[in-house]
């Protein structure tokens, strides 16, 4: 036997580590859960299908023309920027937009049709009318209710997608109706295209209406500067010549004058400054003569000359008073006086030349004077002017470049033309989009995997009974368990209730080859092993009632019987004797309570014999006794027991349960050892738990738990059991089937 001190809960450390083998034996145990509620999924989905109206989807694609021809050579006005993922999804947006839909619905004039402004298609679709007839408003509903009605339906039937990173957007739509939704989804792109053209077009028109007010405004704005610069040129005398300030021209002019006037005055003055030298002369030499270049004054003296020569001659030959050469003096002198007169009268137009040369280039020099004062007052002038003619410039280039763009949205607003276009049009579908049978069902088992799989779980989680030998040896840390099949009647033989309770109680004796006889015999092997070493009496208890620990009891006393063994069955449930009444002895004055009231008969034990080598000791005539714990816990029932064991091989005492009633407790000076009978998957862990660790007497003298009435079909998912199969395998050799 199992010495336990102390009965501890079941710690982490004792706990068997979760993995891929703990799921699949959860979903083993849980297998009808499972397979259940994929059924269920799958003919949810199998109704779903043969009820769903089909549906067919249309797709149309538009693609963003990036590289789009201009009409114009001009950029557009309206900026026709390059297109990007942005923009992309901003044209997606557009074509999702109620402008659209609208557009759609109102041309195909959708709030006519059934399918928008109805329940739908198919069954459901009839129950939701059902449902809006009976909720709802049976009066006709207003147009705008059935634009809302036929929006929603529209929106919801409508898919806009764009396609990976590129520039086409997929138009989907689904329908009832394969042309309809070919017709619908076409119907967007065409909308789609007009809405561009008219947003185009508008914002095409609102621009040449501002450019008109604007080129109005900058036509005024422009004659006004330049009519300003005029204005201000003829106040300030600021002629323009040829790209050049009149005052610059002349400034540059006069200033050439002045450098020739004073080339001519300083060439005037030398030569009059030459005469002058020469005037101091007789006779000018030849050089000077032939710098003059005069000819009067060349012939003078070359006359001079000759007569020079002859009245030298002559004064050496007839002597200078001779008449001839005095003759010839006198007529020299006559021509030195008109060399000289002569002189004299170009010194005069030499000196006349450089007064006029002098004169005019002090009327130069006082002109350009003038004239530098005047350019000074023109330059100041001119910052002014040129901020003037800036201005004037700025306006009339704003003038010409909104004239210019007013010229192209006149054009544009006569052909306006957008970025997008159809590459693919609608065509109608052949097979239906929806609902997919291959995708309804792959969905349904998934989901009903899943969810299964999760009740699986959940309800493995939530059991807390024992189904195991594992879980009992592992958490009530006892070293034995077995379990008993469960006995159900024999659909061959009709007989009642009490007529089977009563056929149970000897089941191993009508029944020896059975499974349940043989764990039976499992239960008399531990107590032919624990009876060599601790004693003869056995009492057997439960936790609650009706869980099987006199049905037990009686066929272990049965069994060890028939082993030859003298052995005595004992009813010791004073406040409820099942035993008793399911044996039909209740009414005898030769029970147990009656051996523990009178003592003095103790005697005269005489119990009943019920087979051979089996006797039965009843519970007797017992009142309702508040106090049957007293009574077993007596000397009188110590006594019982003491003459018992030396009359009988076995004590086998069917006891009261534990959680109710505190009499099996006391029993622990005279019981020998224990079994513990629990109904299998029915009696809460928690209760045989705490139940056992407040009888800590009984724990420490349990032979072991027995999970008695164990479904054999259910017990093959909670553990390899296969007792069964290998027990009627091996009878089966010899030609045995029960």
């Amino acid at each position: 036997m199992l010495q336990v001190n102390k009965l501890e809960p079941f710690s982490k450390a004792q706990q068997p580590e979760e993995g891929w083998q703990t799921y699949l034996q959860i979903l083993r145990r849980q297998y009808p859960l499972v397979v259940g509620t994929l059924a269920c999924c799958l003919l949810l989905a199998v109704l779903y299908l043969f009820t769903a109206a089909p549906k067919f989807t249309a797709t149309a694609s538009l693609v963003i023309d990036t590289r789009k021809v201009q009409l114009f050579q001009q950029q557009s006005m309206l900026g026709d920027v390059a297109v990007d993922s942005a923009t992309v999804e901003t044209q997606v947006e557009i074509l999702k937009s109620e402008n659209i839909s609208l557009a759609v619905i109102r041309d195909l004039k959708l709030t006519e049709d059934p399918e928008f402004t109805g329940g739908g298609g198919g069954p459901l679709g009839l129950i939701v009318k059902l449902i809006t007839a009976v909720l709802g408003n049976n009066g006709p509903r207003s147009e705008y209710e059935l634009m809302r009605a036929a929006l929603l339906k529209f929106e919801e039937s409508r898919t806009i997608k764009r396609v990976a990173l590129t520039y086409v957007m997929e138009i989907g739509f689904t329908s009832l109706s394969p042309e309809k939704s070919e017709r619908i989804a076409n119907a967007i792109a065409d909308a789609y295209i007009v809405d561009q053209l008219e947003a185009k077009y508008q914002a095409t028109r609102r621009a040449s209406v501002w450019l008109q007010d604007r080129i109005k405004e900058l036509r005024t704005q422009a004659s006004a500067a330049q009519k300003a610069v005029v204005d201000f040129k003829q106040a300030n005398n600021i002629v323009d010549t040829g790209g050049r300030l009149m005052n610059e021209q002349q400034l540059a002019e006069i200033n050439s004058q002045l450098i020739v006037t004073k080339a001519a005055t300083a060439e005037a003055k030398a030569r009059l400054e030459r005469i002058n030298d020469i005037m101091k002369q007789e006779i000018p030499d030849a050089s000077v003569t032939d710098a003059l270049k005069n000819e009067t004054i060349v012939k003078l003296r070359n006359q001079y000359v000759d007569m020079a020569a002859k009245e030298s001659v002559w004064s050496v030959k007839y002597g200078r008073d001779h008449l001839a050469a005095v003759n010839l003096r006198t007529q020299m002198q006559e021509i030195r006086k008109n060399i000289t007169d002569e002189l004299k009268r170009i010194q005069q137009a030499y000196k006349s030349d450089y007064d006029i040369a002098a004169a005019r280039e002090d009327s130069i020099k006082n002109s350009l004077s003038n004239i530098v004062s005047e350019s000074q007052f023109t330059n100041q002038a001119q910052i002014q002017l040129r901020e003037l003619e800036s201005n004037a410039q700025s306006y009339q280039a704003m003038y010409d470049n909104f004239l210019q763009r007013y010229m192209e949205s006149v054009q544009q607003q006569s052909f306006p033309i957008t970025e997008a276009r159809v590459i693919s049009p609608a065509s109608r579908p052949l097979r239906k989009s929806s609902p997919k049978t291959l995708i309804v069902l792959a969905i349904s088992i998934i989901g009903g995997l899943g969810i299964s799989i999760g009740l699986a779980m959940a309800r493995d989680a939530a059991d807390d009974v024992f189904r195991t030998t594992d879980q009992v040896e592992m958490e009530l840390q006892t070293s034995t368990a077995l379990i008993l099949p469960s006995i159900k009647p024999d659909k061959s033989v009709r007989s009642s209730r009490e007529e089977f309770n009563s056929s149970l109680l000897q089941y191993v004796v009508d029944h020896p080859l059975s499974r349940f006889a043989e764990a039976v015999r499992s239960l008399k092997v531990t107590v032919d092993l624990n009876h060599r070493t601790q004693g003869k009496v056995v009492g057997i208890t439960s936790t609650l009632p009706n869980e099987g620990k006199s049905t037990v009891s009686s066929n272990l006393a049965h069994l060890i019987a028939q082993s030859g063994k003298r052995v005595i069955l004992i009813d010791g449930d004073l406040r409820n004797p099942s035993l008793s009444r399911k044996l039909g002895i209740t009414a005898t004055t030769g029970g147990l309570y009656d051996l523990i009231a009178n003592s003095s008969s103790n005697d005269e034990l005489q119990p009943l014999e019920i087979l051979q080598n089996l006797a039965f000791l009843p519970a007797g005539s017992a009142p309702n006794l508040a106090h049957t714990s007293e009574l077993l816990a007596s000397e009188q029932m110590v006594s019982v027991v003491k003459r018992l064991k030396r009359q009988y091989d076995y004590v086998i005492v069917d006891m009261s349960p534990l959680a109710p009633v505190v009499d099996a407790r006391v029993t622990t000076a005279y019981v020998d050892a224990f079994f513990y009978v629990a109904e299998w998957g029915k009696t809460k862990r928690s209760v045989i738990r705490h139940t056992l660790a407040k009888n800590s007497e009984i724990y420490d003298r349990l032979l072991g738990v027995i999970l008695n009435k164990a479904n054999t079909a259910a017990l093959g998912r909670y553990q390899s059991y296969h007792g069964d199969y290998y027990y009627e395998k091996y009878y089966a050799r010899y030609g045995y089937t029960e």
